[in-house]
């Protein structure tokens, strides 16, 4: 149980990142962003009901997918904050 509230913790703080990607890419990025996390949410409430254990990792694949994303953007489109 505490792995599970663990995770969800830290997956509205990874959240923060992804709220503020308004402010480093273009708006329409910005929505597929929000829709990205949106969906992970979906796969946190999931993972959550069957499996407890795993629910950290679903914030530290969304970490490391926003880190990507945003870098990848930065290198290829040219987005700066």
């Amino acid at each position: 149980m505490v792995l599970g509230v663990v995770g969800i913790v830290l997956y509205v703080a990874v959240g923060v990142f992804y709220l503020g990607s308004g402010l480093v890419m273009p708006y329409p990025w910005a929505f597929g962003m929000w829709a990205l996390w949106a969906g992970g949410l979906v796969v946190l409430i999931r993972v959550f009901s069957e499996s407890r254990v795993w629910t950290p990792v679903v914030p530290a694949v969304a970490m490391v997918l926003w880190v990507i994303i945003v870098q990848l953007g930065s290198w290829l489109f040219d987005w700066t904050a």
